[in-house]
């Protein structure tokens, strides 16, 4: 298998993004990562779009975006893992240049969930899990499925619904320094802890936006991106793993077993532990699938995952700075984009150039976690300054 880096980076504005359809709205990300890689379209090979779909009216959104962007008789496909999308969409790309079938190949992640109401919104993600079982039985929805990790992980450990609190608190004083950003105010704790509840222990302040959004990343061979970049970021390891789509086989609700089996492998082909990364991106759809992250990828032990937020270790000058974008918590959770959106973001970071958000630089790695589901797919990857 041949050496992989990221050479080009783009995002578009997460938000409700009425002005633009799907394949404008693809090709804002597009565009800057070319412009940023200083590829032209002759020199892309392989194009992957990673959207769950269902929100927008396009059924066959990879044909239409790479229409628009003027990319012709290319292999192209698009690949879906939930809310995982975007990383599966970047490790087709990755496999089709470590392969050898590809020199130059395109990742892209979208998603334009503004397109239908909220209630429809909510009944699409509620049949994300395990439709005739916890869905059509039991009325499920996303924020149903992680209340129950969340009362699971309280009861056992001792988490507040102030700890998952801070953790909005955080995510939102990120994303007012992220112009991308959807949400660019903070929050007190007084609001958050004040916020509608929407499915008790969680709140209005605990859950991610809908969200329309993309973003892009240009992937080069070893040869190829030393000769494009004078700042490559490598993708040393990923680790990928699934788990039952219902519920009640899981083993317990305190942690996803699908992070734990895809840190585990990731860690295992980059050669890193916890303890190497300078910086994080969590999926943090909600407040404690964050807390739970920190504890599931190997930060803290299990149940100390509260501390490191009382404590301040996943902000800048902390322990590992997680979701210093704004998460999806606050950035927003363009289902598709948030895969790649993350990607975008540690490049940013390895590459130095996240400005006032940047992180000190010490390890020169750092880690993308992507969950799909309520950890049906999870995707661990690791990037690095170094090949």
């Amino acid at each position: 298998m041949r050496k992989v880096a990221i050479v080009g980076i783009g995002h578009s504005r997460f938000g409700r993004r009425a002005e633009v359809d799907i394949a404008e709205l693809a090709f804002e990300s597009i565009k800057a990562a070319m412009e940023d890689a200083g590829v032209e379209k002759r020199d892309v090979e392989n194009v992957t779009l990673g959207s769950a779909g269902g929100w927008y009216e396009e059924s066959l959104p990879a044909v239409v975006v790479n229409e628009y962007a003027g990319f012709h008789n290319l292999p192209t496909m698009r690949v879906e893992a939930a809310c995982a999308s975007g990383s599966a969409a970047v490790r087709s790309a990755y496999l089709s240049i470590a392969s050898g079938e590809s020199e130059v190949a395109l990742a892209v992640g979208l998603e334009k969930m503004t397109e239908v109401d909220t209630l429809t919104s909510v009944e699409l993600m509620g049949r994300a899990g395990s439709y005739l079982w916890e869905f059509e039985n039991y009325g499920m929805t996303f924020p149903a499925y992680y209340a129950l990790y969340a009362v699971a992980h309280m009861d056992r450990f001792g988490t507040t619904q102030e700890d998952l609190a801070r953790i909005a608190i955080k995510a939102h004083h990120y994303a007012s320094l992220n112009p991308l950003a959807q949400f660019q105010k903070e929050i007190t704790l007084e609001k958050a802890m004040n916020s509608q509840m929407v499915s008790w222990p969680l709140k209005l302040y605990d859950a991610c936006p809908i969200t329309d959004g993309s973003a892009a990343v240009v992937l080069a061979s070893e040869e190829t991106a030393k000769k494009l970049s004078d700042t490559p970021v490598w993708i040393k390891g990923m680790g990928v793993s699934s788990d039952s789509a219902n519920l009640s086989k899981r083993d317990d609700y305190v942690g996803l077993g699908a992070t734990v089996d895809a840190a585990r492998k990731a860690y295992a082909i980059s050669r890193t532990s916890p303890q190497d990364f300078d910086v994080a991106t969590c999926h943090d759809c909600f407040t404690i699938a964050e807390l739970m992250a920190y504890e599931d990828l190997g930060f803290c032990a299990k149940g100390e995952g509260k501390n490191m937020i009382r404590e301040g270790q996943t902000e800048i000058g902390g322990k590992i700075p997680v979701n210093v974008d704004g998460g999806l918590k606050a950035k927003g959770h363009p289902v598709g984009a948030t895969g790649v959106s993350m990607m975008v973001e540690v490049s940013k970071q390895l590459r130095g150039e996240a400005g006032p958000r940047q992180v000190p630089l010490k390890k020169g790695n750092g880690l993308v976690h992507n969950v799909g589901g309520t950890g049906h797919y999870c995707y661990v990857t690791v990037l690095s300054r170094s090949a």
